[in-house]
């Protein structure tokens, strides 16, 4: 399992701003009720005279249509242009999506520095997401020494307005020590805020953490809600995980049935581990008719990812012809991958005398097409 989640810079969440009192505001207004209405040429034109009057509010949402493309021919420059007359009055959002033009390199090249500088001055007035971003900047170090220190500043404050992807982040920061001395109790804290915003990776983890009774009491019952939260929202660990505990029947009723169910859905996702597990159930009839056939079909999926017990399984199928003829050079091959990959001593050793064993029945052009085939393989 792994408390690990990559994340992305987040650019262009299409916010209509709440309009404060100011001059014109009765035709601001009618503005944004036209494009919530998807009414975009009455909406243009009543923005359009307002943003060349210099109104912040007008010229970003004059931005946010020619970027969305919204009654308009989509067109970056339009937008960077109208971003950059409100960011330059000071208008955070303005800024904000000016920075995001930046880092994403629309309408310009791609620009890390000047993406910094533009988050840093929304950031500054406040706008949780530019806080995220620019959190995420100082972790990775594009456009800015990397900084985890920094990092952590910024992603806490983005958290503390309701930032759901900063609370996550911050929770991972906090499990890991990244920027900050490791204290599971505070990682647990802002993974629950996050989950409770329904973000999947900090359900998953929150689950992880209960699962490994990583800075609360053990509980696994605790652990399936939060695993089962995620994998409802099609996230694969949890998919695997819940799989596991139906598996293994970890203080609920064994169920394969259903171990079988989120085993599959993990491995059409591409995990190796549940397609080795579906491969072990079908071998075994655990829940459905033993199929070798099947077995054969999910371990040669993980195998084909370096799944070093489902390569080991594979060779035992060939060199013992389960379901099929056997075959040594295949068998000497899923056996000589197996060692190469495992790590505990005592199965590579294992795979390593089965090999050996089934060199013996072999002629010295198998072995060599064996060999052959184990230097040329490459996990997909």
């Amino acid at each position: 399992m792994t408390t690990t989640k990559q994340a992305t810079i987040i650019y262009f969440v299409l916010l209509l701003l709440a309009i404060p009192c100011f001059v014109n505001a009765g035709t601001l207004e009618d503005a944004v009720v036209a494009f919530e209405k998807g009414e975009y040429e009455i909406a243009l034109t009543l923005v359009s005279p307002l943003a060349k009057q210099g109104n912040t509010d007008a010229q970003y949402l004059l931005g946010v249509t020619y970027e969305s493309g919204f009654g308009v021919p989509q067109d970056y420059t339009e937008a960077i242009k109208w971003y950059r007359l409100a960011a330059e009055q000071g208008h955070a959002m303005a800024q904000y999506n000016l920075g995001g033009s930046y880092a994403n390199g629309y309408g310009m090249p791609q620009n890390y520095a000047k993406a910094t500088k533009w988050f840093r001055l929304a950031a500054e007035q406040g706008f949780a997401k530019a806080q995220y971003n620019l959190a995420l900047i100082y972790s990775v170090g594009e456009g800015v020494p990397q900084d985890y220190a920094e990092a952590f500043k910024w992603c806490r404050l983005a958290a503390e307005q309701g930032q759901v992807m900063a609370q996550f982040n911050l929770g991972m920061m906090y499990d890991i020590g990244l920027g900050v001395t490791i204290d599971y109790i505070e990682a647990m804290k802002w993974y629950r805020l996050a989950a409770e915003q329904g973000d999947a990776g900090a359900q998953y983890n929150l689950g992880f953490m209960y699962g490994t009774g990583r800075g609360v009491p053990q509980d696994h019952i605790e652990a399936m809600k939060w695993f089962r939260l995620a994998a409802e929202q099609g996230f694969v660990d949890a998919q695997f995980n819940l799989g596991r505990f139906y598996d293994t029947g970890k203080d609920i009723p064994q169920d394969y049935t259903e171990a079988l169910k989120w085993y599959h859905l993990a491995a059409e996702q591409g995990d190796a581990g549940a397609q080795y597990n579906i491969g072990l159930m079908y071998f075994s009839g655990k829940s459905v008719t033993q199929d070798y056939s099947e077995a054969m079909k999910w371990y040669r999926l993980a195998a084909d990812q370096g799944n070093s017990n489902a390569q080991y399984n594979l060779g035992s199928m060939y060199a013992n012809g389960d379901g099929r003829p056997k075959d040594y050079v295949l068998a000497h091959l899923w056996f000589s991958l197996s060692a190469s990959l495992q790590s505990a001593s005592e199965i590579r050793d294992d795979a390593v005398s089965k090999r050996d064993l089934v060199a013996t029945m072999m002629t010295p052009e198998q072995i060599a097409e064996a060999q052959r085939l184990a230097q040329e393989w490459k996990p997909k």
